[in-house]
């Protein structure tokens, strides 16, 4: 199954040699996988996903066990998302700390985040289509993205809503945590239909934004206000709602990773992955906090 993060849907586990999850079915009439003994056979009771890494030997011949090693675990992927994130609160703080936002400072500082952001973004689509993990652009991506979350939050703290930068930290742990426990409960059927349901939500937030974006610059003002006001409050919550399934869908992917013997250096994408669906949701809050704040 594919999530949203372009890491996934392009390249992460779904390249060539990676976890095929949704869009690999078994083929009709070919022989099954023996899953006894072999961990990295296909699960039972999956009709849609069949294993990429599965050892297969000649027709007729045992399944033989595949090698342990090289293979990514829940700690590998536990381990790359801390060096991710604490590498983006690390340059956030910085930025926070070091690039003030009153009225003599505000317009080179928010110049210096804008430029890091766009640095962050071409970043990011870099690794997004590159056939193999890169540690160092993973981690550049992580620190000029800090710096602009760390001057935006800055700017929205300081001139328009006093603590928000923390109240959208811990709205966005707290969706974490909910999520996962969720996840973990089987309380969030992640499949095709989920997928779907997902994708088509997704697809029309992004075209709306993208709408109300063009006639907020062509036109001036708020655009269409799908940003501000009573539609703004509407949509950062739809925002918020589909950061959160986006983390069901990459905790499916991720799981799925571990389950059929992705290599190692996988973890590095799913930590990738992970971090770019926190900043969405992080921002959704950030932005919605300001929202509120300038309706009292």
């Amino acid at each position: 199954m594919r999530s949203r993060n372009p890491v996934f849907s392009r390249r992460g586990f779904s390249r060539d040699n990676g976890y095929a999850g949704f869009n690999a079915a078994p083929q009709a009439g070919g022989p099954a996988v023996a899953t006894q003994g072999n961990p990295y056979a296909q699960p039972a009771g999956n009709p849609y996903a069949q294993n990429p890494y599965a050892q297969q030997g000649l027709q007729g011949a045992p399944p033989q066990a595949p090698a342990t090693t090289g293979r990514m675990t829940m700690d590998d992927v536990v381990l790359r998302t801390a060096s991710t994130l604490g590498t983006l609160i690390v340059t956030a703080a910085l930025a926070w700390a070091l690039l003030p936002v009153d009225d003599a400072h505000i317009s080179r500082s928010y110049g210096i985040g804008i430029g890091a952001a766009l640095i962050g973004m071409v970043l990011a689509f870099v690794q997004s289509f590159k056939r193999t993990a890169s540690p160092a652009l993973i981690l550049s991506y992580a620190a000029f993205e800090g710096v602009f979350l760390g001057v935006v939050s800055s700017i929205v703290d300081n001139r328009i809503a006093s603590g928000a930068a923390m109240q959208a930290v811990i709205g966005t742990m707290a969706v974490f945590a909910a999520v996962l426990i969720a996840y973990k409960a089987g309380w969030i059927r992640v499949n095709r239909r989920f997928y779907g349901f997902v994708m088509a939500a997704a697809l029309g937030f992004v075209l709306l934004m993208m709408v109300n974006l063009l006639f907020a610059v062509f036109g001036g003002g708020d655009g269409l206000g799908f940003r501000s006001g009573g539609l703004g409050i509407f949509f950062g919550v739809v925002g918020v709602i589909l950061g959160a399934c986006f983390l069901a869908l990459d905790f499916k992917q991720v799981e799925d990773g571990i389950a059929y013997g992705a290599p190692k250096g996988e973890a590095w994408l799913a930590a990738f992955g992970l971090t770019l669906t926190l900043v969405w949701i992080y921002m959704e809050f950030l932005r919605l906090l300001a929202i509120l704040n300038s309706n009292d």
